[in-house]
């Protein structure tokens, strides 16, 4: 009993943390893989990796007309762009990432930054 006349509580305890579980950043990027993998070759084509990554740009293009003007660009900002050169653009990182040359991305090469 405290001056107070109250028993003091015991102190309060942190929540347990959840386990971490280290997963190798392979394993990540190979789930990431078989998400982009459309007819699960276990590799990713140039297609596939356009087509995952144009998913964005579909969804912020609100007219359907193929283009991201500055009012459905995120923050009403930038310079309009086009699917075509959104598409240019992934194919130019994908050729940086496909660094054995292969015309396909792997786990390995898609964990690795572009070049």
């Amino acid at each position: 009993m405290n001056l107070s006349g109250r028993t003091p509580s015991a102190p309060a305890q942190a929540p347990a943390e959840a386990p971490q579980v280290d997963r190798p950043a392979v394993e990540a990027s190979t789930d990431y893989v078989a998400r982009m993998d459309a007819d699960h070759d276990g590799r990713v084509s140039l297609v596939e990796y356009q087509d995952w990554l144009s998913y964005a740009f579909t969804r912020m293009d609100a007219n359907r007309d193929g283009m991201l003007s500055v009012d459905e660009l995120p923050g009403g900002r930038g310079t309009p762009v086009s699917l075509a050169d959104h598409r240019q653009t992934l194919a130019e990182r994908f050729a940086r990432q496909d660094r054995n040359r292969d015309g396909f991305l792997d786990a390995q090469e898609l964990l690795a930054p572009p070049q």
